[in-house]
């Protein structure tokens, strides 16, 4: 495993966000949803494609929080610009378990 400094770490802008939108994104290549998440004020709303779809249905996403890196550069998949990443584990080929707080927080706060 590769090391990094602290100020590699501090330059990553892991951030709370609420996601206010799921819809189907059948022109991706791999099963994915295009999400809508606020996070708040000093950031606002970006739109970002995760592949969640084998443990995740749209219904049950609406309201999650949810972390994700928003300091990456814009990235066209298919007709979508994904403006962030979305973070979770994956446990299979195909399951991406999200990563969330385990308590309701402030959409925008970045992670310490």
């Amino acid at each position: 495993m590769e090391q990094i400094s602290w100020n590699d770490f501090e330059k990553v802008e892991l951030r709370v966000g609420t996601i206010i939108d799921a819809k189907d994104f059948p022109e991706a290549k791999k099963p994915a949803y295009q999400l809508t998440i606020d996070f708040g004020k000093e950031i606002g709303v970006r739109n970002s494609s995760a592949q969640i779809t084998s443990l995740y249905k749209k219904e049950e996403l609406i309201g999650r929080q949810i972390v994700a890196v928003v300091n990456f550069p814009p990235k066209q998949i298919a007709n979508f610009l994904s403006e962030c990443l979305v973070t979770g584990f994956k446990t299979s080929e195909t399951d991406v378990v999200l990563i969330q707080p385990d308590r309701k927080i402030e959409n925008g706060l970045k992670l310490m």
